[in-house]
């Protein structure tokens, strides 16, 4: 260190003393550390560089290499062309990278001497690569090998503690609480849930909730098909697929749930059949007698009735539970599959968007009847209002991990709101703070008299801990199509009835009319005939009777999930709107999917591959190409999350043409409906008091259906 300290007096002959030492002390602190000169001079080199006035930078950064050299006299001799001693393992593939223009770094390790005559010549190289690439690229085009597509799967992993596994392989793990801790969801290459830690307490009510595409539908197919370890004594039922059309009837395909019951009522069968063929083995009565107090003890004669209650709930007239579930359409089998998963009533109920399939009436007796659910529920949903009347606590699955939250959606939200802000309010205090102390040390940073303090300054920066800036998700933004304004009459019904056969009348005598201002939405029950009005209203049904008049600009915009289902899942988002309108530059199928939130690369992915709320943004996309003035949506919510449903609502409402609903969704309907046709009992009418009066009668028809007879 005497060296260096002579020679900085040399070359500084008026340096202060102070400063000397400050240098000096730097310098034999970091002698360690300091792998180049660059590092040497990035720590004393501006000190120096404001004692000197007759020195350049280069003449800084020279002796700051002297001074390297001073300290570290074996770094010379390794530039000289030595053999490097390492002291640690290296990986020669990042050092090639972190040091393209330093050869010697590398070349020290292990090259001395370089044999010239060893060399490719370039162009030589070059050109025989090109022949190589015309050979390549001539049996490509001859022999074309069409990869098989890649079959995407969901994968699920987690960490999982002693205890708990000692518990499960002995048999004496009771507990009712489901944890999965530290766990990865992917689908394919695309990592879905990263440690991600989910707890369920017995008894509470959960909504999963977040946007389109983050895996909510993956997650509950995981923890259902055991990917995802749970205690093994608690039964899980996940209602996702429909009920097998066959010759049972609907009320048995319920009762059949009841595997105890069922297995009872067998014996009893066999046993009572072995009694009246003649059989005398005392034995036998004995055990009837045992069958009979087992089925006395599980209530087993009120299984019926209770079966029959939540069938009704769900829209089975008593004339369609005695009827054979093959008699059944899609929708209807759903139920079913919902109806035996509530009358079965497992430790842990899973449940996948379950008002899909429901009428308003169907929905507002299942969230009565959820309310009061005894084991743990937990549900995907994008219904707004039933998630705020069911769920105890909100799960917001969101950048590949779950946050919990106690309450209702709405809480949930309120409590988000505020915790984003504290969380923006804490990461622009520590910013400032930062700002304030980095000030100090570039201020203090060369004053010898205040070094100890600017050290402890530089430490105390690097212990705060590092707040990330909060990232919002972004807002959801659906652009539907401008639009002329028409002339009325627009669209008109005058006494149209309609009937499928002679006996099967849907509604008579219907008079109703729209404008380009009208903002209509159609309710009523399941097979009430809305889709069918709906169809007659576009032309695309004819009416029984009566008359249809129509505008003859009108065009018609028409939306159902039907056509996302009949989306090609072959192709991608960009390809299908080339197919439906060709000639087009890409730009614009590209515009047009962006105005529905598929950009980017989730454009040129196959549609296959897109979660069903996407797949609907580009059946919008799809029909919005046509520029339509007159939007006829038949149930447009199913699969979209809320914030799109917030999106289309506010779209809806910006729209210079007409449009027609039908949903059951009371959350967009209150926020775009002006006018309210209800459909059923063979007839279409419109009411005065809009939802409300709507909701008001159906609570009405629930309360005398519960009522007993």
């Amino acid at each position: 260190m005497g060296t260096c300290s002579e020679y900085i007096k040399n070359v500084f002959p008026s340096i202060d003393d102070d400063l000397k030492q400050y240098v000096e002390g730097v310098l034999q602190n970091g002698a360690e550390d300091f792998e180049d000169s660059e590092e040497v001079y990035e720590a004393v080199g501006e000190v120096l560089q404001e004692v000197s006035t007759d020195k350049t930078e280069e003449d800084i950064r020279n002796i700051c290499n002297e001074l390297l050299n001073m300290l570290k006299p074996h770094k010379k001799k390794e530039s000289n062309g030595s053999m490097k001693v390492l002291n640690a393992p290296i990986h020669l593939g990042s050092m090639v990278d972190s040091n393209e223009g330093n050869v010697e770094d590398i070349k020290s390790i292990w090259v001395m001497q370089r044999d010239d005559s060893l060399k490719v010549d370039a162009k030589k190289l070059e050109k025989a690569q090109a022949k190589l690439q015309e050979k390549q690229d001539k049996r490509t085009k001859e022999v074309k090998v069409v990869a098989p597509p890649k079959l995407q799967t969901a994968t699920a992993s987690q960490v999982t503690s002693k205890k708990e596994s000692k518990l499960e392989s002995k048999g004496n793990n009771r507990t009712q609480d489901i944890r999965i801790e530290n766990f990865d969801v992917a689908y394919g290459d695309r990592v879905l849930l990263q440690g991600a830690d989910l707890t369920l307490a017995c008894g509470r009510r959960y909504g999963l909730v977040g946007r389109n595409g983050l895996g909510k539908s993956t997650l509950l197919r995981m923890i259902s098909g055991g990917q995802l370890r749970i205690p093994s004594h608690i039964s899980i039922l996940h209602v996702e697929q429909e009920v097998v059309g066959d010759d049972t009837l609907a009320l048995d395909s319920v009762l059949e749930c009841d595997t105890v019951r069922q297995d009872l009522l067998n014996k009893e069968k066999q046993i009572s059949a072995a009694i009246n063929a003649g059989s005398t083995d005392p034995e036998l009565n004995t055990q009837l007698s045992e069958i009979y107090a087992q089925l006395q003890n599980i209530e087993a004669d009120k299984a019926p009735a209770k079966a029959s209650i939540i069938l009704n709930g769900l829209g089975f007239t008593p004339e369609m539970q005695q009827q054979a579930t093959r008699t059944f359409s899609g929708g209807w089998r759903m139920r079913l599959a919902l109806a035996r998963a509530l009358f079965s009533r497992p430790d842990l109920l899973l449940l996948d968007e379950p008002t899909n399939m429901l009428d308003i009436k169907a929905i507002i007796w299942l969230e009565n009847y959820l309310q009061n659910w005894p084991t743990t529920l937990l549900v995907v949903s994008h219904d707004r209002n039933f998630l705020d009347t069911v769920p105890t606590d909100i799960l917001h699955l969101h950048s590949q991990r779950i946050e919990a939250y106690r309450g209702n959606y709405e809480q949930f939200e309120k409590t988000k709101t505020e915790k984003l802000k504290n969380q923006q309010r804490e990461y622009e205090a520590q910013m400032q703070q930062r700002q304030h102390v980095q000030e100090f040390i570039d201020r203090f940073r060369y004053n010898a008299n205040r070094a100890a303090l600017v050290q402890s300054k530089i430490k105390m920066l690097e212990k705060l801990p590092e707040l990330k800036p909060i990232v919002k998700e972004s807002e959801v933004v659906l652009k539907l199509p401008d639009t002329e304004p028409l002339s009325p009459p627009i669209l008109q019904l005058d006494e149209v009835s309609f009937r499928y056969n002679q006996e099967r009348v849907i509604f008579s005598n219907v008079n109703i009319g729209a404008t380009m201002d009208s903002r209509i939405c159609i309710v009523g029950d399941n097979g009430a005939g809305k889709t069918t009005l709906l169809k007659i209203i576009m032309g695309i049904l004819s009416p029984t009777s009566g008359m249809r008049h129509v505008h003859r600009n009108l065009k018609f915009g028409y939306f159902s999930q039907h056509h996302v289902d009949q989306l090609d899942m072959n192709v991608n988002s960009v390809e299908l709107l080339q197919q439906t309108y060709p000639g087009k530059p890409i730009e614009e199928y590209r515009r047009q999917l962006g105005s529905f939130g598929v950009s980017g690369d989730l454009a040129l992915q196959t549609v296959s591959s897109l979660s069903g709320g996407q797949k609907s943004r580009v059946a919008f996309a799809r029909m919005c190409m046509g520029s339509p003035n007159f939007l006829v949506l038949d149930e447009p919510t199913n699969h979209l999350d809320i914030e799109t449903i917030e999106a289309l609502g506010k779209a809806i409402q910006k729209y210079t043409g007409g449009v027609i609903l039908v949903s059951h969704d009371e959350r967009l309907i209150r926020m775009v409906c002006t006018e309210l046709w209800i459909c059923g009992n063979g007839s279409v009418k419109s009411i005065e008091g809009g939802f409300d009066e709507y909701r008001r009668i159906v609570e009405a028809e629930l309360e005398s259906a519960a009522q007993p007879k």
